[in-house]
């Protein structure tokens, strides 16, 4: 578990930096930042199997019906978490992006519970319900449905719940995903090109080496997740993801001045007080179940 904690904590400093990355992408059409993403990801990570492991067991793995199905779901929720984040990058809402991550953690408690069977306190379901209530009461002020925040916390919450339930370690089942949408993404990506609207053939050397790196950005926090994710409760998970949304939401307000009202801090308060009701009271069943596990 020690181990799993270093992954997380490693995972979310870097997806909590995002914003920054991505901000540097902006005059990229946001699809085009997406397929980049998925072909220097697979690129990447065939690279590094080649240097880690063998190529053996893939062949084996894409004879498996059940491997198939549950990597290419997965591919789908991370494919629409990330265009989902780059476009509210590209659009200004940062802010917005980050309250889908605060979310995410009790979207991982709640399928915990209804899938998982892991039990849940009072006090973890009075966070939950105040939860509801704070994104509610932010969806009324702010006029419209959050739905960049609910997109996001979705996607990225049932994409971790899949991968703690896969079969393959982190780096196999990574490369299954990235290599579903690799093919599709490269033929995007030539058919742009040869339509001479491409950013790739048009951008500068540091704009070419900032799309191809985003394969590796993409996957080294993704794999320090998944191994996490196999490692530690889905509970524990959700705790730790706060460093993720809290990295965003100060680059958002702090580095990019985006507007944050007054009706924006009450629905964001009900979310912080929600989270930190969840976290103690988390905390303190973790350290009862741990009491009790200790030899008398």
């Amino acid at each position: 578990m020690r181990k799993g904690y270093w992954l997380a904590l490693a995972s979310y400093l870097i997806w909590g930096c995002f914003p920054i990355y991505f901000k540097l992408l902006k005059t990229v059409p946001p699809l085009q930042t997406l397929t980049h993403r998925m072909v220097w990801s697979a690129v990447f990570l065939l690279v590094l199997q080649l240097f880690t492991t063998k190529l053996g067991w893939l062949s084996q793995a894409l004879r498996s019906p059940r491997v198939l199905g549950v990597y290419l779901v997965s591919a789908l929720l991370l494919s629409v978490n990330w265009l989902v984040f780059i476009v509210a990058i590209n659009r200004g809402y940062v802010v917005e992006s980050s309250l889908g991550y605060f979310i995410n953690p009790l979207v991982n408690v709640f399928l915990g519970y209804v899938v998982l069977r892991e039990k849940l306190t009072r006090w973890q379901w009075l966070a939950i319900g105040l939860c509801v209530l704070g994104v509610s009461y932010r969806a009324i002020a702010y006029g419209q449905f959050p739905w960049v925040a609910l997109a996001l916390a979705g996607s990225f919450g049932t994409y971790g719940f899949v991968r703690k339930i896969a079969p393959l370690d982190s780096l196999r089942g990574l490369t299954i995903e990235t290599l579903f949408q690799f093919f599709p993404a490269l033929l995007y990506l030539g058919f742009v090109e040869w339509q001479g609207v491409g950013a790739f053939g048009s951008a500068s050397l540091g704009g070419k080496l900032l799309l191809m790196s985003a394969g590796i950005v993409t996957a080294v926090p993704l794999l320090l997740y998944a191994a996490a994710m196999r490692r530690l409760p889905l509970t524990t998970m959700g705790i730790l993801l706060y460093i993720n949304p809290t990295l965003q939401f100060l680059s958002a307000v702090l580095l990019f001045k985006e507007p944050f009202s007054a009706s924006s801090a009450i629905g964001f308060g009900m979310i912080w007080v929600a989270l930190l009701i969840f976290t103690i009271s988390t905390w303190q069943a973790n350290r009862s179940q741990t009491r009790q596990a200790l030899p008398t």
